[in-house]
Parts: structure tokens; sequence; C-alpha cells
């Protein structure tokens, strides 16, 4: 192979075989930008803000439905809705601050670790180095020339990318993450919520159960999609399950309200 193959056709100023440009995040010859795990993070960011938004649509509506089942009283269902509201989003939070907290401790754990024995067993680290990256099917030579010149560069980085799996220059931050699983329960509990109490009484539970149903109906189809995954199963599942809770609870309300409790 020459060396023109061996760098996908690009010549020294860093262009493609269509003289077009092929750095990072600039159109290749085939029009797609390269990323250097970034789209994977979002789409795991996306995918736990659709997670949090259908937390917050089912148990939102199963709390009002209940409630709506045992009164009439707006503003019990109001109080009912807005203490689920609050809970449900603040506990989110608190379990996301404190999970994603401690996968970074872990990262920053295993970067120290590994920054100490780059100090102290150079040699050993580039063999290691080497090893790992013969694993993912280079040739012994181009492993070792490989090894070489990412040490050369950015020893950490490297070793935190090829060994570890960690990006050191992209860990999550813990309140960016809290927030943004605060926001997106807030946003899918906000819908039971406004449409069960802005609707006068007749309509308030059939618009909202129909609202509410449409909901996990999107948030089933696009965390499928985000997953490549059959987006029909995954519909129906959500909208079983977010229909299953709002007809348990709605029973339950209904016969305590029956019983005068």
């Amino acid at each position: 192979m020459s060396d023109g193959e061996q760098s996908g056709g690009r010549d020294s100023g860093g262009q493609n075989g269509n003289g077009e440009p092929s750095e990072h995040g600039e159109p290749s010859e085939h029009g797609e930008p390269h990323h250097e795990g970034g789209l994977a993070s979002r789409l795991n960011w996306l995918r736990a803000g659709v997670l949090g938004a259908n937390d917050g649509v089912v148990s939102t509506a199963g709390i009002v439905v209940g409630v709506a089942g045992a009164t009439d009283s707006r503003s019990a269902i109001l109080t009912a809705g807005l203490a689920g509201l609050l809970a449900g989003s603040l506990s989110m939070a608190a379990g996301e601050y404190v999970s994603v907290s401690t996968q970074r401790d872990s990262e920053q754990a295993a970067l120290a670790m590994e920054r100490e024995e780059l100090a102290t067993e150079p040699k050993a680290e580039l063999a290691e180095l080497t090893g790992l990256l013969e694993d993912r099917g280079l040739t012994r030579d181009l492993a070792r020339e490989v090894a070489e010149q990412l040490t050369e560069r950015d020893a950490l980085g490297a070793h935190a990318r090829v060994e570890l799996g960690i990006n050191p220059d992209e860990l999550t931050n813990p309140w960016h993450a809290a927030a943004a699983s605060f926001a997106a329960f807030t946003a899918g509990a906000l819908l039971p919520l406004l449409a069960i109490v802005l609707l006068p009484p007749p309509l308030r539970l059939s618009v909202t159960v129909v609202a509410v149903l449409i909901a996990l109906a999107l948030c089933g189809w696009e965390s499928a999609r985000l997953g490549s995954a059959p987006t029909r199963p995954a519909v129906l599942r959500n909208m079983a399950g977010g229909a299953a809770a709002m007809a348990v609870t709605y029973a339950a309300g209904s016969l305590l309200g029956a019983t005068g409790l």
C-alpha cells in the first residue's frame, strides 16, 4: 500500500483526492463530517432527554389522572400535579448529579493513574499502546509507529482514548447533566398537568389521556430512532405502559373517591 493510500488519498495539504478539505469536522470526499466521539455523546444526551421527558409525562399523568378520579377539584389536581412535578424533576436531577459525579470521579482517578504510569514507566506504556493498536488490526510495525506519534503528540490523550475509552477533554459535567434531566422531566410533566387543569371537567380527562398517549408515541418513536431500532414496537410499548399507568391510578382514585377517604 502506498503512502497516499495509507492516508486515505490525502495530499500534503490535508486534502482528499477531490481536492476537498478532509480534516475532522470538515467535508470529506463522501460529504460527511468526521467527529471524535462527539456524535455518540450527543446521541446519549438526546436519548437521556427523551427518556427524562417520557418519565415526566407518565408519572405526572398518573398522578393527575388518579386525583381526577377521586375529585373534580381543580385546586386539588393542580396541587398534586405540581407536587409530583417538583418531586420528580428534583429527584431526577439529584440522581443524575450523583451518577455523573461518580462516573466523573472514576474517570479522573483512571486518568490520574495513567498520568503517573506515563511519568514513571514510559517505555512500558508505549509498548502497551502498541499492543492495543495491534489488537485493533494494525501490523506490528505500523502500530509501533502510530503509538510513537500519538505519544509524542499527546501521550495521556492517546492512552485515555485507546486504553480507557475516555476523552479527557469531554468529561461530563454533573451540573449540566442534572440541569438537563430537570428540564427534560419538567417539560414532559407540564403536558398532562396543563391539559387537565386548563380544560373544563367534562373534557379534561379524555383530552388529557389523548394528549399523553400522543406524547408517549412521539417519545417512543424518537427513542427508537436515536437507537436505530424499529419504531413501531417502541411506540406501542410506550403507549401501552402509559395507558396502563393512567388506568391503574384512575381506578385507585375513583375507588378512594367512592369510599370518601
